[in-house]
């Protein structure tokens, strides 16, 4: 495929923006910047009070496939707020009959550059089993950008996931999930419907916001737990995966954060908000896997993509 050819193909991006005034723009600059622009991108404004709508404004009045959905109304923080408002941005695309073969989500801290997105294209002509591709996230450290720890290709962050319509419309778009972690059950929701998922090492995207300190980064990672747990992991395989990751000093801490978190969720045995077919999948996935690698010695190529593998 060529971006320049006669009859590209179509694609659509939605962002949801909180209060982004200081990284907004370079998303909206790496995007009117692409050698294949999107037929629509429609930014959410969800209730930011600093210039976030202004600046997305300037923009909207030079670009016309920029649209500003602003939503005014004030809520409660939550980690389904950001899907919701997504969500609602997928509501105005179907309501304008934009045509596309592609959806995509971008979180309003990201950059790229001018062919990412026709790089990621060319991908998905390549292969019509992919269903939900990125590029490789490389994450801002003190003034250098390094590659995000423990990434592996066979998942997509969810700030720079675009979907094959297809795939987007037969898993039902993102869930907005009480503990959050909607790119996870996304992708597991895809693979249980047959699609692959891949990100490429050779199309970068770099994300500005600075990372969390230390406290931070347990909280996050307690949270994972408790979204382990609402997903439908499988015990045994939080627990090996901990295990595995006690082995690496950096991670002990870390770690039997993600693991506490599991555990609390399991014991106050809430209702899950996924459909059971999912955890069934989910857990048949983690099943075999722990047959594969577990235990484990050391890491394999197959077993890092897995998640299970030392990082």
């Amino acid at each position: 495929m060529s971006c320049n050819s006669a009859l590209p193909p179509r694609y659509v991006l939605v962002t949801a923006a909180h209060n982004e005034e200081a990284f907004i723009e370079k998303t909206i600059l790496s995007v009117v910047s692409q050698t294949l622009l999107p037929a629509k991108w429609v930014i959410v404004n969800d209730g930011s009070t600093d210039a976030t709508s202004r600046i997305v404004k300037s923009y909207a009045l030079k670009h016309n496939f920029i649209e500003l959905l602003d939503l005014v109304k004030s809520h409660a923080p939550d980690f389904g707020a950001q899907v919701r408002a997504i969500n609602k941005g997928c509501d105005l695309l179907r309501r304008t009959e934009v045509a596309f073969d592609f959806i995509g989500n971008v979180d309003s801290d990201i950059s790229f550059g001018s062919s990412y997105f026709c790089d990621l294209l060319r991908k998905f002509e390549a292969d019509p089993a992919l269903g939900l591709a990125g590029g490789w996230l490389y994450e801002r450290r003190k003034t250098e950008f390094e590659p995000r720890q423990r990434k592996q290709s066979g998942s997509v962050p969810h700030g720079i996931q675009l979907f094959r319509r297809a795939c987007f419309e037969q898993i039902g778009g993102y869930l907005p999930l009480r503990y959050g972690a909607p790119d996870w059950c996304a992708e597991v929701s895809a693979r249980m419907h047959g699609w692959r998922i891949e990100s490429f090492r050779d199309v970068p995207a770099f994300h500005h916001r600075p990372t969390g300190n230390v406290s931070g980064r347990l909280r996050y990672l307690y949270r994972s737990g408790l979204s382990a747990y609402s997903l439908g992991s499988h015990p045994l395989f939080e627990i090996a995966k901990c295990i595995v990751r006690l082995r690496h000093r950096p991670y002990v801490v870390g770690a039997l954060s993600r693991l506490t978190g599991f555990v609390v969720g399991y014991c106050r045995q809430e209702e899950r908000q996924v459909p059971f077919e999912l955890v069934r999948f989910l857990r048949s996935e983690q099943t075999r896997r722990l047959h594969i690698g577990w235990p484990a010695r050391q890491s394999t190529p197959e077993l890092r993509d897995h998640g299970i593998g030392l990082k």
